[in-house]
């Protein structure tokens, strides 16, 4: 999908994905995290890539895979110029510090897989790849097992 480089766009993004993950059967907290990545990534690239020129666009292309979900956000800008610190969260929650660099530690500790790369063509993508099952779900599962073994 495509979609006009303002604010409040992303929702439909986040609509879309989640719309997509519900159809795959994955859980409703995956389904959030998966809606807040999308949103974050969409804003991102209005803002920080496009620069909110009206003209830009942003593309976002939605697809399940077996068990995962991947999502590639374009803009038609040129990307992160330098490495984005990690956020002080204390201070951010203190609101002693802007939120500068939040979006990127939410999207880069919700997802499975984050990659940031300049197009051919012009523009940049962040790909993300989300995982259906829940990390917590995974480790139970993997537990699980060897707990039936021992018995």
């Amino acid at each position: 999908m495509t979609l006009p480089n303002e604010l409040g766009y992303e929702r439909i993004a986040m609509a879309c994905s989640a719309a997509l993950a519900k159809m795959q059967g994955c859980p409703d907290d995956r389904i959030e995290d998966l809606k807040t990545v999308v949103a974050e990534a969409a804003i991102n690239a209005m803002q920080h890539g496009n620069r909110f020129r009206p003209e830009s666009r942003v593309m976002v292309k939605i697809e399940a895979v077996e068990d995962t979900i991947h999502v590639s956000v374009m803009d038609e800008g040129d990307g992160l110029r330098e490495a984005v610190a990690e956020p002080d969260i204390e201070r951010l929650i203190e609101e002693s510090a802007p939120a500068v660099g939040f979006g990127l530690f939410l999207m880069r500790n919700l997802v499975d897989r984050i990659e940031f790369d300049r197009m051919s063509g012009g523009g940049h993508r962040v790909r993300m790849s989300i995982r259906m099952q829940s990390k917590a779900g995974v480790r139970k599962a993997e537990a699980h097992p060897a707990a039936a073994n021992r018995g």
